[in-house]
């Protein structure tokens, strides 16, 4: 058959569309682009907010429309918590829930790029955040233990790909029903052959200690570069949110980084418009980010999620002042992110650059996610080469943010 997949959400989602696109690519299926006429369509669905289930049902539509006699196959967190409506929509033949999806897996970051690997270590949640529908449709944690993950690690090495990204739904929680540990996982992928970089996607602040920390700094392979959630820069919301940490701890974190790592990248998440957010709430979280080392935000705009305790707060944000805000915060993030590569500039870091031609010219990232570009040159694809950072060398999309 020609099957085609689309993916929606998190690092997480494409990591094991991919695993399902290489398994049947080696029963002898063609992979087609999304925008071709296939015969199956693979929609892997995102329930995190509002927005990312209309998208969800949007790309459904447009796989139906594409080809009315294809099969179309759903799967994922939107799959897990809305069977009966999805299944219920014109042209889908099955609706997978997550328990379908391997608990290990990993892929290439695109189809047409093998320098970088997504590689899946944990699934699930057992924290319940107050907004979140995810472990509802995810589960509670688990994972595989450490000898099964190297031994998956083991395998990416042999396909050349020179850098990992760690993904999962809570991946500090990695190996906590089996009494082994994130930190001893992290331990044991720094010593697989093969492998030059590894990335950690994200890990909750309260998961991210001292330890962890510091062997990042010391370690072969692990970058300078951190996603921590932070959600709300004040104890309030985070209280609200059901959040177990607060911002004492998270700027904590931060401090303990720098120190270790002065020029490590570190992003956060943040919920703009969270139910009981007051606009006094709101000009706290502003004041933190501001104020302390974050490098750039991923910003959602909050939604109600079906099932989950927020909805039963009584202060509801106004829609526009939830926008209004968004708009405010990713105006924060691009003026931190531009002060993060102004301090970056004259210092020579390495960067593995990726094998797609644009335009002339090849793409990277450096070890603190910067991207870089220069001449297009084959001999240099998926290789890490120490560069200059200067203005003329930074991909346009970064220099503008």
């Amino acid at each position: 058959m020609r099957i085609a997949a689309h993916t929606l959400g998190c690092k997480l989602n494409y990591a094991e569309t991919a695993d399902h696109l290489r398994r049947m690519a080696a029963e002898g299926h063609e992979v087609v682009d999304w925008t071709a006429e296939a015969d199956l369509y693979l929609v892997n669905t995102c329930t995190v907010t509002a927005v990312a289930e209309k998208k969800c049902r949007a790309a459904i539509r447009q796989a139906h429309r594409r080809n009315p006699q294809a099969q179309i196959v759903v799967m994922g967190c939107f799959a897990q918590t809305a069977a009966a409506e999805i299944a219920a929509m014109p042209g889908v033949t099955q609706v997978l829930g997550n328990e379908s999806k391997p608990l290990l897996s990993y892929s290439g970051a695109s189809r047409n790029d093998r320098t970088r690997t997504f590689f899946k270590i944990q699934d699930g949640c057992d924290y319940f955040c107050s907004y979140c529908a995810i472990p509802y449709a995810r589960g509670r944690s688990r994972s595989a233990s450490i000898e099964e993950t190297l031994c998956a690690a083991r395998r990416i090495a042999a396909t050349g790909a020179k850098e990992v990204v760690l993904t999962g739904v809570n991946t500090g929680t990695f190996g906590q029903h089996s009494g082994e540990s994130f930190l001893d996982l992290l331990r044991g992928l720094d010593a697989v052959d093969g492998i030059l970089r590894y990335r950690i996607s994200s890990i909750e602040p309260n998961l991210l200690s001292d330890d962890i920390i510091d062997f990042v700094a010391s370690s072969r392979a692990f970058l300078p570069h951190f996603h921590i959630p932070l959600q709300a820069g004040s104890d309030h919301v985070l209280r609200l949110m059901r959040r177990r940490y607060d911002t004492a701890l998270y700027a904590a974190k931060l401090q303990r980084i720098k120190q270790a790592m002065p020029d490590a990248c570190i992003a956060a998440d943040i919920i703009a418009g969270f139910n009981g957010e007051s606009e006094d709430e709101f000009r706290k979280t502003l004041r933190f980010v501001d104020s302390n080392p974050i490098s750039y935000l991923h910003v959602f705009t909050y939604s109600d999620r079906p099932g989950t305790a927020a909805m039963r707060l009584d202060e509801k944000i106004p829609v526009a002042v939830r926008h209004e805000h968004t708009r405010q915060l990713l105006h924060l993030s691009e003026q931190k992110h531009a002060a993060f590569i102004q301090s970056q500039l004259g210092k020579v870091r390495p960067v593995l650059w990726e094998s797609t031609d644009h335009q002339g010219h090849l793409e990277g990232w450096t070890d603190n996610y910067i991207r870089l570009r220069r001449p297009y040159d084959p001999q240099r694809v998926n290789t890490v080469e120490p560069l200059l950072l200067t203005r003329d060398n930074i991909a346009k999309e970064a220099a503008s943010t």
